[in-house]
């Protein structure tokens, strides 16, 4: 007898839908898995034979051949361990089939007890999408999966419970379908950082508009401090986004039972010592790398020169695209890698160069060495250079509140509303992902506006690009100011953001 058993796999950051057939043959025993298993799916068997019989049931004597279809498709990890079990039950005719609307995913403990699983999210939306009406997972997965909507989710602690609710003896309640997201947690304040008011301003630009932005200055000036501090004034996330983003960090395994769904944008600070693969994605079944768990949120990047040059040049393309696309031998997937860029950077070796204090040791062509770490295609796709100095003694000594997050976010919710109406019906979000038609309907300048930007473009020696990023940053600056064209002031503050100069 053959069964069928829907189930569901992940390919990339989306679910898509997997029918385990089970067929049971006279023979000598055994039992095969087919259609492009790795190793985790393949040592299923052993954990269904023992959950089989600790749970109660007898293990049918046959040669057993499980099929996940599509065969030519590779499947990987645990999620096919349930399915798997109950195609075997079903094929030696021990329970009655499950209904042609349901569908199962999880991992099995010997005892037959049901573990989380990595992509519950995005299995539950393939559910949906293939018609599934009754999913069934592992317990610590159903808040998650209960996110997909307008889906019956049942939480599994053990096959002897699911299969008494199948056969009606004890039915199991359905999930709630949560109506809201959980509130954002509690973040770092502005109202902490003393003085800096120009790299506060420039960070307010930066988060109005999602705009790049690159630090340079001596330890202990706040650069680290005021990047934390980013989140708390970005704008809140929308359900499309909240869903985009959980369904990566479920993929890379970052949810369960306590974290559910990503409702605070990301912000994700790896160190300089990560591999160009960790920062990408990959692996032999790619998974998302930093890139893409800081979608929709915040990539710092603190001591940027100390970044193996092969890392840092990984991220051209996304900064571009907003997306990164991994080739392996098993197939190509692309992730999705929409997110600020900030970096921070010493402006020598020493971290002294330029201080009043004069202690830097560094020599001039060490610094130079330095700074050509960054390299020219990667420093023209930052949107806001600048410079943050030491704090003097009176402007460390004062007890004067600052402005406290909470203001400054008002003002960077104000501007992103401008936007969302801007480019209301297009999947552009804000003004850093303007395309060059937007940017010409929606930047145009005024002939005082003209001249100043001519001047700047033979002084500075701007590129294409650096010229069409000033022009984005001005138009944020007028958004931040209630004004609908772009003036001489706010297309000034944008080029000032690039008059500071990292090289020598």
């Amino acid at each position: 007898m053959v069964s069928n058993i829907r189930s569901f796999g992940i390919k990339g950051i989306h679910g898509y839908e997997v029918s385990v057939e089970c067929f049971l043959s006279n023979g000598l025993p055994g039992f095969d898995i087919v259609g492009l298993p790795d190793a985790a799916v393949k040592e299923a068997r052993e954990r269904v034979r023992a959950a089989i019989k600790n749970a109660g049931y007898k293990y049918p004597v046959s040669r057993i051949t499980v099929n996940l279809a599509p065969a030519d498709t590779k499947k990987a990890g645990t999620v096919y361990d349930l399915p798997v079990l109950l195609g075997i039950l079903s094929a030696a005719g021990t329970i009655k089939p499950p209904s042609p609307d349901s569908g199962f995913f999880g991992e099995l403990s010997l005892t037959g007890e049901l573990r989380p699983v990595a992509g519950a999210l995005p299995m539950a939306i393939a559910a949906r999408r293939a018609g599934v009406r009754h999913l069934y997972v592992p317990a610590d997965n159903a808040r998650e999966a209960a996110y997909a909507g307008d889906l019956a989710v049942y939480a599994v602690q053990t096959v002897k419970q699911l299969l008494a609710h199948l056969s009606g003896e004890a039915p199991i309640q359905p999930q709630p379908c949560p109506d809201t997201f959980p509130a954002p947690e509690t973040l770092l304040d502005f109202s902490d950082v003393k003085g800096q008011e120009n790299v506060r301003r420039a960070l307010e630009v930066a988060a109005a508009g999602g705009h790049n932005l690159l630090m340079s200055g001596p330890p202990g000036a706040g650069k680290s401090m005021l990047a934390k501090r980013l989140p708390g004034i970005l704008p809140d996330m929308t359900r499309e986004e909240m869903i985009e983003t959980t369904e990566i960090h479920s993929v890379a395994g970052l949810t369960g039972r306590d974290a559910p769904v990503v409702s605070q944008r990301p912000f994700r600070a790896p160190h300089h010592t990560v591999s160009a693969t960790a920062m990408s994605g990959g692996g032999s079944n790619p998974r998302p790398g930093e890139i893409s768990l800081a979608h929709n949120g915040v990539l710092f990047l603190d001591e940027f020169p100390e970044f193996p040059k092969s890392v840092l040049e990984v991220l051209r393309q996304p900064l571009e695209d907003g997306q990164v696309t991994v080739s392996r031998v098993s197939g190509t997937v692309s992730f999705p890698s929409r997110f600020m860029l900030v970096a921070a950077m010493n402006p020598c070796k020493c971290g002294w160069y330029g201080h009043p204090s004069g202690r830097c040791t560094c020599t001039q062509s060490s610094v130079m060495k330095y700074r050509a770490r960054i390299s020219g295609p990667l420093m023209d796709r930052m949107d806001i250079l600048l410079e943050v100095p030491s704090l003097d003694y009176e402007e460390l000594r004062t007890r004067a509140p600052s402005e406290p997050s909470s203001a400054v976010k008002a003002r960077v919710d104000k501007a992103r509303a401008v936007q969302r109406a801007r480019f209301a019906g297009t999947d552009v979000t804000c003004n850093a992902q303007m395309g060059p038609r937007q940017v010409r309907e929606h930047c145009a300048l005024d002939a005082a506006g003209e001249a100043l930007m001519k001047k700047a473009f033979d002084r500075l020696g701007l590129s294409a690009r650096s010229y069409d990023r000033i022009l984005r940053v001005a138009r944020t600056i007028a958004d931040l100011a209630g004004s609908e064209t772009i003036q001489a002031p706010h297309l000034a503050e944008a080029i000032q953001y690039r008059t500071f100069r990292f090289e020598t």
